[in-house]
């Protein structure tokens, strides 16, 4: 490979940080160019949610890396710095300022956005969003005066965002507009499991609950939502989920898939795009899974690492086909939680527990109408994590009453 060689990666993300270390790693001698529109180092954003949130972390120690660490490596991390364009037959990037960047293999790795809500009040102070470093700074920063919190959203980040506020001696309200938490995700059994483990620990949820704006003059003081009532508020945390950063690729002519089919950057198991010479990894790539025979996105923190490795040996010419299992965790209060599979959209599914929920410790598992097992988890239940992907990945049926017995080994089910 020739030093005139050069990669560009954009997105100075932990996908993006990872695949330029992979490259390194795997011989690349060339010139890596990483390109991030943040000012702050590429970070992992699980410690914003947890570690930042409590007060016990700094941002600066989400850090993939110091700044040594690109320097001794060789990349030219450009921080603070947007990419405009890009140019598939001219082989480059556009950047902000005009610049144009050659690339001989290019990455794409611009991640996601929080997605807005579009009501009166929206841009008043003490409206929070929770996706940067530097909103999770001041996030942490406010969560000190001990406020008056109101969480709009019951996924992972409204529960997370609401955990830390109770835990540094907040008073906090939840509001969501579907049956309880985590309906979209887990479905309505699981969900109200994590709602009840929440509302132990003083947290009030407002279900079946929209917000119609917010309240106030120089700063927020409260949530108006369903039906006109004002629930009080010093300070909002807006939890309503991400939309992938596809635009730039879409632009460039690479296919994108349209929101009703799940959104993101379309590549093959190899992360390749449909255009030659440029791949996707992170939270804006949805690829062809191998083991699922189906395209999937995943907005987590493990994917970012697999994808951006899993890209980076791809464009170095390795055989590639990307089949790793969805992952992620979550940490509230005293409660740890891994869940590794994928359930397609709108499929129907049977929930199986093992172990009694209520005694803080327990498992729960997907089934599709074959009894497949697609997706499971466990709550503070350490070491289970790698039988329940072992089951996902073997494809088997399972006899359900012999999955919820805690007696019969998972491998024996």
């Amino acid at each position: 490979m020739a030093d005139a060689e050069q990669i560009v990666i954009v997105g100075a993300s932990l996908a993006g940080a990872t695949a330029a270390g992979t490259l390194r790693e795997n011989g690349w001698t060339g010139a890596i160019v990483l390109i991030g529109s943040e000012q702050s180092l590429p970070y992992e954003r699980p410690p914003l949610s947890k570690g930042v949130l409590l007060g016990k972390d700094t941002t600066e120690s989400a850090q993939v890396h110091d700044q040594q660490w690109y320097d001794d490596n060789s990349i030219d991390l450009r921080l603070g710095t947007t990419a405009t364009a890009i140019d598939p037959t001219g082989h480059t990037v556009t950047l902000d300022d005009g610049t144009r960047v050659p690339y001989t293999k290019l990455l794409i790795a611009t991640g996601s956005r929080v997605r807005e809500l579009d009501v009166p009040g929206a841009k008043l102070p003490g409206v929070h969003y929770l996706r940067t470093a530097e909103e999770a700074q001041a996030l942490t920063d406010a969560y000190a005066a001990k406020p008056r919190v109101v969480v709009v959203g019951a996924g992972w980040i409204g529960l997370e965002a609401a955990s830390a506020a109770r835990e540094r001696g907040c008073e906090v309200t939840v509001v969501e507009p579907q049956a309880t938490a985590l309906a979209s995700v887990l479905g309505e059994k699981v969900g109200e499991l994590f709602a009840d483990f929440q509302r132990q620990h003083g947290v009030q949820f407002r279900f079946g609950t929209g917000v119609e704006g917010f309240e106030g003059t120089d700063k927020v003081t409260g949530v108006r939502v369903s039906g006109g009532e004002v629930l009080p508020a010093d300070l909002v945390v807006v939890g309503v989920g991400v939309r992938p950063n596809t635009e730039l690729a879409e632009e460039a002519g690479v296919e994108v898939a349209t929101p009703s089919n799940g959104s993101g950057i379309v590549t093959g198991p190899d992360l390749q795009t449909s255009v030659a010479g440029i791949w996707a990894a992170g939270d804006v790539v949805r690829w062809d899974h191998p083991l699922f025979n189906r395209l999937v996105r995943v907005e987590h923190w493990q994917n970012a690492k697999d994808t951006g490795a899993a890209a980076a040996k791809s464009m170095l010419g390795q055989d590639v086909a990307h089949d790793a299992l969805p992952f992620f965790f979550t940490d509230q209060f005293d409660l740890g939680m891994e869940y590794a599979g994928d359930i397609p959209h709108g499929a129907s599914t049977e929930v199986v527990l093992r172990g009694d929920p209520k005694s803080g410790a327990y498992l729960a598992f997907w089934l599709d109408a074959d009894q497949h097992v697609l997706a499971g988890m466990h709550v503070n239940t350490w070491g289970a994590i790698n039988g329940i992907q072992d089951l996902i990945r073997s494809g088997k049926q399972v006899d359900p009453a012999r999955l919820a017995d805690p007696a019969v080994e998972l491998s024996e089910v």
